[in-house]
């Protein structure tokens, strides 16, 4: 789907606000409501817009510690990596897994409620029989640049 530069400044602003009512995002995006609702379905309907959710600041939830694993598997088959997908799929607290190149195989996210908790989890993930060969651990200490949306041209 071929997208112009009316459609990039929709999804600028719904990057920022996805609560923005329609009649807001017509005119930040200088459309009528009706044919900005028609684009914004259109962006929908083909899965540009994947789905709308709320950002939360999770220390005002519970306290939690955030760790990016760098996971290594022991075989590097394609139905080793399907596998480890699998099993990550079934572990609420990852909340990112990309399989990437370079010194190890994935890199894992997750969000536990102490290190502890984390221990276990990747302890599990060693002791699975899921193929893990290393897991290189990095805690996350702050935060010095959220995700604010993709850079759109």
């Amino acid at each position: 789907m071929e997208l112009d530069r009316t459609d990039h400044r929709i999804l600028k602003v719904l990057q920022l606000d996805g609560r923005i009512s329609n009649r807001d995002l017509a005119e930040r995006v200088a459309l009528s409501p009706s044919a900005c609702l028609k684009r914004v379905k259109r962006l929908e309907q083909t899965g540009v817009i994947c789905r709308y959710l709320a950002e939360l600041d999770l220390g005002r939830v519970r306290n939690s510690v955030t760790v990016f694993a760098e996971v290594t598997l022991k075989r590097h088959q394609v139905a080793d990596f399907v596998a480890f997908e699998a099993e990550l799929a079934a572990i609420p607290e990852v909340i990112e897994a990309c399989q990437i190149s370079g010194r190890f195989d994935f890199l894992v996210t997750f969000v536990c409620r102490d290190i502890d908790h984390y221990r276990e989890l990747s302890d599990g993930l060693l002791d699975s029989g899921s193929g893990v060969s290393t897991i290189a651990s990095n805690i996350r200490m702050k935060v010095s640049k959220a995700f604010a949306g993709y850079p759109l041209a």
